[in-house]
């Protein structure tokens, strides 16, 4: 199947949802439903559209993007199926460390300081 990304890939949105996340849901054909959207999420709530610049950005910085991409898609995996978690706490904590670590890159990348940086780097 195609990886459809701009800036998130299916490898990344596996190794971010774990060994105990399903392994049907983690396929590239399920993930490519709704990375797309992610990424519009990441523009608009950074106000900033970097998929049209991500091919212009250094490496060095452009993994704060592939990082909360693959973040918000691995948490749709994570809460489709929870079933393969030892526990239901296991997969809340999952949940809850991948949302904190969204919302921190997303206020990194609405400081216009950081995208001045980025764009420039």
């Amino acid at each position: 199947m195609v990886d459809v990304g701009i800036f998130t890939k299916n490898a990344d949105i596996q190794a971010r949802a774990g060994a105990n996340a399903s392994a049907t849901l983690k396929l590239t054909a399920e993930t490519d439903k709704y990375v797309l959207d992610k990424e519009s999420i990441i523009n608009v709530r950074s106000r900033t559209n970097w998929s049209d610049i991500y091919s212009t950005l250094n490496v060095d910085v452009a993994g704060i993007l592939k990082d909360t991409g693959a973040l918000m898609c691995a948490t749709e995996v994570v809460k489709a199926d929870m079933s393969g978690y030892t526990s239901l706490e296991e997969a809340r904590l999952m949940l809850n460390v991948m949302n904190n670590q969204i919302n921190l890159n997303i206020s990194i990348l609405k400081d216009k300081g950081q995208e001045t940086f980025m764009k420039a780097a």
